[in-house]
């Protein structure tokens, strides 16, 4: 039988979310921000305990780049995606196939016995979410995986490649591999900057990457973050930020490289080095305070209708409109979740 392929093949840290609703306590216990998302350190750990035992919570597939390519798989035909990450063999993995299969995710999973699968304790304040990750298996990533007799030939029929930022904390070395590679044959590679500590702390692997990359996809706090790493004069100025990512060095000059910025319910800005001094400014259409469940996964949902449409072959004001009605279905919706029965995005 000829093996599947998918048009679009997800990297990233497969996570189980843990979200919890008015954590105001949570983060003064645990000296977490409102809107934030990073490792755990020492002092957080107890705080996945702390939500089991103590508060109501609400479990949900997350990981951002499964989050994305489960709304990729959303609005494609069936058979359209595949995701790869690491996980252990517990129940939580077990709740993310589930989770998967009803959005028509395909994935391809590489399970260490004997480990946990990782997991987000998830704070919502408001309409913030503040994200608290341990990696457990997810850091276990191999990248020998990619050259598995059941995922080599997935990589190789893949036409665009979607990793998220966060995976640069352990992964660079397969972020790479897969980048150049797509680089090199003319495919597509799509980067999300996933947090602010990852142009922070981890500058060094993005930068490493950034050659390789098309697509860059980022929201107002990562691209601030981005600025201040590199020296860029004005932080807060969208346009300015992805004018600068969209201008750096690139391996493959046939195609231009596009950085799109979202902004909550602020407008969307996307630059191309094409014509990086006409930036794009696309309006968003707010949702109504009281029809706003939670944020928790909105980026997410933003970056698979882009990439979605992209993979369909939609112009970029398409894809832009697609991340749009992805991300307003989003935070309707408990989590990293889409309406059913489904909505026609595309």
């Amino acid at each position: 039988m000829a093996t599947p392929t998918y048009k679009l093949f997800c990297i990233g840290n497969p996570l189980l979310d843990l979200q919890v609703r008015d954590g105001e306590e949570l983060l003064r216990k645990y000296d977490l921000k409102a809107n934030d998302a990073i490792l755990a350190e020492e002092k957080h750990m107890p705080i996945y305990d702390d939500l089991v035992q103590n508060y109501q919570v609400t479990y949900v597939a997350g990981g951002a780049s499964q989050n994305a390519a489960r709304g990729a798989a959303y609005v494609l035909p069936p058979d359209s995606v595949v995701y790869t990450g690491c996980v252990g063999d517990d129940n939580l993995a077990e709740q993310l196939r589930a989770a998967n299969k009803r959005e028509g995710l395909h994935e391809r999973y590489l399970v260490k016995k004997g480990e946990k699968t990782g997991a987000c304790a998830v704070v919502i304040t408001g309409h913030d979410r503040s994200l608290v990750t341990t990696l457990r298996a997810a850091e276990k990533f191999e990248k020998s995986h990619l050259s598995s007799p059941e995922v080599a030939p997935l990589v190789d029929a893949a036409k665009v490649f979607y990793v998220e930022g966060y995976f640069l904390t352990h992964g660079t070395e397969t972020i790479l591999e897969v980048s150049k590679k797509a680089s090199a044959s003319s495919k597509v590679f799509a980067l999300n900057l996933s947090a602010p500590f990852i142009a922070q702390f981890f500058n060094v692997q993005l930068q490493s990457v950034l050659p390789y990359c098309d697509v860059i996809i980022g929201n107002e706090t990562e691209a601030e973050a981005y600025a201040s790493a590199t020296g860029l004069p004005e932080p807060k100025d969208l346009a300015a930020t992805a004018r600068a990512i969209a201008l750096s060095p690139k391996a493959n000059m046939s195609q231009p490289r596009i950085v799109i910025f979202t902004h909550g319910a602020e407008s969307t800005v996307l630059v191309s080095s094409a014509d990086p001094d006409n930036a794009k400014v696309y309006k968003v259409t707010p949702i109504p305070d009281d029809q706003i469940v939670d944020t928790n996964g909105a980026g997410d949902a933003f970056a698979g209708g882009f990439l979605g449409a992209l993979v369909a072959g939609k112009n970029l004001d398409d894809c832009v409109g697609a991340g749009h009605k992805m991300g307003a279905m989003c935070v309707q919706l408990v989590g990293p979740q889409f309406k059913w029965p489904k909505v026609q995005i595309l």
